[in-house]
């Protein structure tokens, strides 16, 4: 596996032109002008003593496949310091954050897509990739110094999202009427928090390359912070791309396949995409909560029965059948799923 010879922060300061293997030829770059997706809000706070938050939420999933989270426990004036961390790391010299590149063949630390094929398209963005809960799975030579508050800010941030994932799985359980840590049990006591903090430059193709190109996440959830002011985020519903309005105090959250696979299909994982932006450059956090590599996932008994049969094969490691699959433009869903 490969890595671009030039950063796209690079070579989008340098005014080159858009490289071929960025481009989508047949029109798939994707347009903002599409309608706005009208994602339900749901109060976290609410989910442990409200019968109607924890229906809205399952609607939501079973719908959408995600949902604007509010009442979170972090404020907006903590979520900005998040925002501006991560802007201040992308805006460092080139020199100092390739301190932290990632290595041939792994995907933590800094840098943008792995090349796989020549045929590849590559998505208009740099990244920042780490572990970052539990923390003795952390690589901390790969943990910018520089801002300064970077390590005690995402170290904080990572411990909140933890607890708020837990939060979320267990009204996600009692939603299907399931035992309440049936998700964070067959997640495993060494599932992961993956942070990935997104860096989109201003773009001088907007309508023919893409930010991130669509795909569903390998998750069990994903809780992202989107930019404050700049949308570019899409997903897929029904057959039609809609655009995530953005709440500033809110954390988007959504499905990933293994709670698909877990849920047999009551909960579905959205295909989504981010679009680039020729006017405004584009910051996101996503944090990644990923079951334990070595736990098998697979429906649960208690949703299925004769008039709802299994829909799904029992998977393992499915993170690091994932990447592959999402270089190419595939879902590895297509993998898991029993067909008719």
């Amino acid at each position: 596996m490969g890595s671009l010879s030039k950063t796209v922060q690079e070579l989008a300061l340098q005014g080159e032109e858009v490289p071929e293997n960025f481009l989508y030829k047949d029109g798939h770059g994707g347009s903002a002008d599409v309608p706005v997706m009208d994602v339900p809000v749901v109060d976290i706070g609410l989910l442990g003593t409200s019968a109607e938050e924890l229906e809205k939420l399952k609607s939501a999933l079973s719908t959408f496949g995600c949902f604007q989270g509010i009442n979170h426990g972090m404020s907006l004036e903590y979520l900005n310091q998040v925002r501006e961390i991560t802007k201040q790391f992308f805006h460092l010299p080139l020199e100092e954050k390739q301190k932290y590149l990632r290595e041939e063949n792994d995907i933590e630390g800094y840098g943008n897509d792995m090349v796989l094929s020549d045929q590849q398209k590559i998505d208009w963005n740099d990244r920042l990739y780490l572990v970052i809960y539990p923390e003795d799975q952390r690589k901390l030579k790969l943990w910018p110094e520089n801002p300064k508050l970077f390590r005690s800010t995402i170290h904080e941030y990572s411990v909140k999202i933890q607890s708020i994932s837990e939060v979320i799985l267990k009204a996600m359980a009692r939603s299907l009427k399931l035992e309440e840590n049936c998700f964070v049990e067959q997640c495993g006591k060494r599932s992961k928090l993956y942070g990935r903090f997104n860096f989109y430059p201003r773009c001088p193709r907007p309508g023919l390359s893409l930010g991130i190109k669509p795909h569903a996440d390998g998750t069990a959830i994903t809780l992202l912070l989107q930019d404050e002011t700049v949308e570019g985020l899409q997903f897929l519903i029904n057959h039609q791309w809609f655009r995530a309005p953005i709440i500033p105090e809110a954390l988007l959250i959504n499905v990933g396949d293994q709670v698909e696979i877990l849920s047999n299909g009551a909960f579905k994982s959205p295909l989504h995409k981010v679009l680039t932006n020729s006017e405004r450059e584009r910051i996101s956090l996503a944090v990644f909560y990923t079951p334990d590599s070595d736990k098998e996932i697979g429906p649960f008994e208690e949703l299925m029965d004769e008039s709802r049969p299994r829909l799904y094969r029992t998977v393992k490691n499915y993170v690091n059948i994932y990447f592959q699959y999402y270089q190419l433009g595939r879902r590895p869903m297509e993998a898991s799923k029993i067909q008719d």
